[in-house]
């Protein structure tokens, strides 16, 4: 029995390949759970996003997430270690293992941490780039001791 062909695409078809080039459009809800004026839930899009899941990542601590040990960066197990330069070193392959298994829509630019060995406190600045566009974001947080 004869094939029949329709078009010259379809005489070979193992041989092409076929792409799309479909945007990908990152969306989650607003954390904040603040209701819009016809009573639905913001959402937050694109870059807006990816820094609200990195920032979810950074404060969040080891055992948070149920069943996922391993999630969140754990920044208050630091709040009562030497603010040097080992625990600086630390945070920052923490930091970048976290968010490279957590979120992959992030792409890690630079991650510095100062120590104030005086206020024992670190300081974090980490830049990153949301995938597939042209976008870094800046994020800074501190970690002291009250006392």
């Amino acid at each position: 029995m004869a094939t029949k062909i329709f078009s010259q695409e379809d005489a070979d078809i193992s041989k092409i390949s076929i792409t799309s080039s479909r945007k990908t459009i990152y969306k989650d809800i607003d954390l904040s759970f603040t209701a819009n004026n016809i009573g639905n839930v913001f959402k937050k899009t694109e870059t807006a996003a990816v820094k609200q899941a990195v920032k979810n990542i950074l404060t969040s601590n080891r055992f948070d997430k149920p069943f996922d040990p391993d999630f969140g960066v754990d920044l208050r197990s630091y709040l009562f270690e030497l603010a040097d330069e080992n625990t600086a070193g630390e945070l920052i392959e923490r930091i970048k293992s976290t968010i490279e298994a957590y979120e992959p829509r992030a792409i890690i630019r630079k991650i510095d941490v100062k120590s104030e060995i005086s206020k024992n406190s670190l300081t974090i600045l980490l830049k990153f780039q949301v995938r597939n566009t042209d976008q870094t974001v800046s994020f800074e947080t501190t970690v002291s001791r009250l006392r």
